[in-house]
């Protein structure tokens, strides 16, 4: 594919990452999609066959770009794998910052709208997030080896985490304020380290 063609996708998949996660899906149109990215619709169809099939690289897309700045993030830094999950958990408090819309998280709103209209776009919004919980699996379950924790898989657990950042953005959003947000990292890093730190004491 010729580099202006690859230049010309990729500003597609840019667009709609930023345009979707501030509109929503359905709201979003071609010609928004194309107005973004300063391209023609004919230069859309040339790489999508339809808003659907747009979906769902849109999604691939975020699971790869996200995937590079997790790999970089400072939460990988320490020795221990609990110490090394809740600096994972403080790192995506880090993240919510600025504006509401910049923090959203685009597979988690489109898998909201489109649930049941669109299941290709659904199946890929939950390949991304389940896909990301798990990079976390060897680290929960090194902790919970380490410490002694039962009573739950570690993969609940990674899920988990991903269910409580879902919805911390949308009551961020529906509060009109990060710190709700915030907050509610809060509690789930209290939550993660009690459930541990219990565990240690009964060992004893």
């Amino acid at each position: 594919m010729p580099p202006r063609a690859v230049n010309a996708r990729i500003r597609l998949l840019e667009a709609a990452r930023d345009v979707i996660r501030a509109k929503g899906f359905a709201a979003t149109t071609v010609d928004d999609l194309c107005r973004q990215a300063g391209v023609t619709k004919g230069a859309f169809f040339h790489h999508f066959k339809s808003k659907e099939e747009l979906g769902v690289a849109a999604a691939d897309f975020w699971s790869e770009t996200t995937s590079a700045l997790f790999a970089a993030a400072p939460y990988h830094q320490p020795d221990d794998p609990f110490d090394r999950l809740i600096a994972y958990l403080q790192f995506r408090k880090e993240l919510l910052a600025g504006d509401l819309a910049e923090f959203t998280c685009l597979v988690g709103t489109m898998a909201q709208e489109v649930f049941d209209s669109a299941p290709a776009i659904r199946e890929a919004c939950h390949a991304s997030i389940s896909g990301h919980a798990m990079t976390l699996v060897p680290d929960i379950r090194a902790a919970m080896d380490a410490r002694g924790v039962s009573g739950f898989t570690p993969e609940s657990l990674a899920l988990h985490t991903q269910a409580v950042l879902q919805g911390a953005f949308i009551l961020a959003k529906a509060g009109n304020s990060v710190t709700l947000a915030q907050d509610s990292v809060d509690h789930l890093i209290r939550y993660v380290s009690m459930v541990f730190s219990q565990a240690g004491k009964e060992k004893k």
